[in-house]
């Protein structure tokens, strides 16, 4: 039977629109976009690429790339921008922006019909694309793969652009875009954008800054000459010279540029580890760059041939912030990037204040006590251990005070013998030199002349308890921090009596001159040293209110050349100082209880009578050297670990070695290899046989007071 006409065409009908049903079902789910975030957790996810630096006054100090995958800086909020900047690219880019809905039709039907009647403007139009749809597809790359231009991308942007608009606002779009867009080279936005391609912050681009600006987001990889003729059609400029003119420095990279003041490089390395941190810290600006310019200015006097790199670190003695930390100021330096504050160097003689100050409060030694300045060898499980003078030359008896203050190493080794070397070395960890991982066996009796590697900040925080009466607490840099408990590492009044020497200007007048670069127009201590092979040169001292340590050297550990103590480190010391000082004058330290002054003469010396600082109870009016009688029997020669050689063509018996006994040795007597030699008051003498050798001294109980060992070859 024949279906009437009108039931087919019902039929037709219903099978038309249900695969009209199903074409527009499944136009829908293929161009579905994804998810638009809020305004609110985008802006909250972002994350600079930099982090910043800040002094203790809140303003900054410097920044450091954390991020490389791009670099983004803070975002930049709309009211920032320059006005002529959001103009150009509204006009350029979708300029019925404030008024549509996410989709410009208007747009998307010129482009259709361009398309269809196959125009040609000689550069491609993105007036179909609006602000909009492109801030969706930098929130979704997959809006906008590579390659991909095909209807299903366009719907999808065109959806997500519309779920945009209805969400937002126009502001907040627009403020999105600014610093979400992609733009030349690895900058995001038009905070880094300003700053990288134009050397600006973005409130200060112009008119031509804008056109430009704009030009580049068609195309952000873009030549000159394309760059320009797009920028000057933004402008809707009749002559384009100047336009291109800047296109071309665009594009040439000219006008790269940062805005922080870099006056904390090392420091921000070593604080800044997270995108988009700011760390405010204990730091002065105007101590930090007095700091810098007397470095840079002393860098320089001595030249790169001599001397490329330095350091110099400010703590504030009483709370122990860190008050100017520079790591290095370039110039000529070969390994600029290296931290010299922070980098462990030999330390040289700036070891011996915490020396003399155990040996002084155990009362082993005083400030008078006198030390023989001439040639020792000592016995290591390495070999003899021969130390010399900076200078190559004995001063003879020389008082604990002269001592120090010249720097005299074989009294500063003869004080390690008298204390303990894993004493000193234990003093020194506690004092927070935290680099001798060693215990003192390892470090021998070079320990006493700075043997061990040590950082710029080790050194000003332990000088830094001398100036705080003994007292240890460890530095602290970010701003507010709960400073730690301090120990009480040194005795107080070993450490007055130290700083009292290092303050003495009269008493290093032998080893730097009456009026060197560590006297001050006040109250000040300091200490110089120079480490093995002239590699580094220290300078560490305090006042009432400051401790200043510098470093000067080279750090990829070449020699210095002509650079000492004193013209190293210590002009930049002073420098310091001065600065810190400008106005207010440092005031010598109250002296404190368990401390007494007496006069006092030492006879055998040519140092002249004078008022001397004791601890309590070890004071004396006299320092002379001890009579025979009363020193110590021992062997002074040979020396144990001696080698000597015999000569073939001398004969035996005229080979002969002489032992000599110091002491009152009346009684005592010397055995050779277990057999008895004689009187040790008898002058005795060895007839040397090849071999090793003991030698013994024993009293009149046969009991061994002495005892070498040597080789004879």
């Amino acid at each position: 039977m024949e279906i009437p006409r009108k039931s087919r065409w019902r039929d037709s009908l219903a099978w038309a629109a249900l695969a009209l049903l199903i074409l527009v079902t499944a136009a829908h789910l293929l161009t579905r976009p994804p998810a638009m975030p809020d305004y609110e957790s985008v802006r909250a996810k972002w994350q600079p690429s930099e982090a910043w630096l800040y002094d203790r006054d809140g303003q900054l100090l410097d920044s450091e790339r954390v991020n490389f995958e791009r670099r983004r800086l803070a975002w930049v909020p709309l009211k920032e921008i320059s006005p002529a900047v959001r103009d150009a690219v509204v006009q350029s880019e979708d300029r019925r922006f404030w008024s549509h809905g996410g989709v410009d039709w208007l747009a998307i039907a010129s482009a259709v019909r361009a398309r269809l009647t196959m125009g040609r403007t000689g550069d491609r139009s993105r007036g179909a694309s609006t602000l909009p749809m492109q801030l969706a597809a930098f929130l979704d790359p997959s809006l906008a793969q590579p390659g991909k231009r095909d209807w299903r991308t366009k719907l999808r942007q065109m959806r997500a652009g519309q779920a945009l608009a209805a969400d937002w606002s126009h502001e907040q779009m627009l403020d999105a875009y600014f610093n979400l867009v992609p733009l030349r080279g690895e900058a995001q936005g038009i905070g880094a954008g300003a700053q990288s391609l134009f050397g600006k912050k973005p409130a200060e681009l112009n008119r031509t800054d804008a056109a430009l600006f704009a030009g580049l987001l068609p195309n952000p990889a873009a030549g000159a000459k394309a760059l320009g003729t797009r920028a000057c059609r933004v402008a809707q400029a009749k002559d384009c010279t100047a336009i291109r003119a800047a296109a071309a420095t665009l594009v040439s990279g000219e006008h790269a540029a940062r805005f922080d003041p870099a006056l904390a490089p090392h420091l921000a390395v070593r604080l800044l580890d997270k995108p988009g941190k700011r760390v405010t810290t204990t730091i002065d600006r105007r101590i930090q760059t007095a700091a810098i310019v007397a470095l840079r200015r002393q860098l320089a006097g001595l030249g790169s041939d001599r001397v490329r790199d330095g350091a110099v670190v400010v703590l504030d003695n009483a709370s122990g912030e860190v008050l100017a930390y520079v790591g290095g100021v370039g110039l000529k330096s070969t390994a600029a990037a290296v931290d010299g504050a922070n980098a462990r160097r030999q330390a040289g003689s700036t070891l011996k204040p915490h020396l003399y100050a155990q040996v002084i409060e155990h009362g082993w030694l005083t400030a008078a006590s006198i030390l023989d300045d001439s040639p020792v060898q000592l016995d290591t499980a390495s070999g003899l251990y021969v130390p010399k003078n900076y200078d190559h030359s004995f001063k003879g008896p020389v008082s604990v005070r002269h001592a120090l203050a010249s720097s005299l190493n074989v009294p500063a080794v003869r004080a390690l013998v008298i204390d303990d070397v894993q004493q000193f070395r234990d003093r020194l960890w506690a004092l927070g030199y935290h680099g001798l991982v060693e215990d003192g066996e390892y470090y021998g009796f070079s320990l006493a002349l700075g043997s061990a590697e040590v950082s710029l900040v080790e050194q000003a925080n332990a000088f830094r308890t001398f100036a705080n009466q003994g007292r240890y607490a460890p530095v602290h840099f970010m701003r507010g921090a709960k400073p730690e408990g301090a120990r009480q590492i040194v005795n107080p009044a070993a450490a007055f009596i130290v700083g009292d020497i290092l303050a003495d200007a009269s008493a290093r007048t032998d080893a730097f001159g009456a009026d060197s670069a560590l006297r001050l127009p006040f109250w000040a201590a300091a200490k110089t040293g120079t480490s093995k092979g002239m590699r580094d040169n220290w300078c560490i001292g305090w006042s009432d209110r400051f401790t200043v340590a510098v470093w000067v050297g080279n750090l990829e550990g070449d020699s210095m050349r002509a650079v000492s103590g004193t013209s190293g480190a210590a002009p930049v010391w002073r420098d310091v100082m001065l600065a810190l000082h400008a106005g207010s004058p440092g005031k010598p330290p109250a002296m404190p209880v368990g401390v007494e002054a007496r006069q006092i003469a030492l006879p055998g010396t040519r140092e002249p009578p004078r008022r001397e600082y004791f601890l309590r109870g070890t004071a004396q009016s006299e320092m002379a050297a001890a009579p025979q009688a009363a020193r110590r029997p021992r062997i002074t020669s040979p020396v144990s670990g001696s080698v000597y050689a015999l000569d073939p063509d001398i004969p035996i018996d005229r080979q002969r070695l002489a032992v000599i006994v110091s002491g009152s040795v009346a009684g005592y007597r010397l055995i050779l290899d277990k057999k008895p030699l004689g009187d040790a008051d008898a002058g005795q003498q060895i007839l040397p046989r090849p071999g090793v050798h003991m030698l013994t001294l024993v009293d009149p109980g046969d009991r061994m007071i002495d005892r070498v060992r040597f080789t004879v070859r």
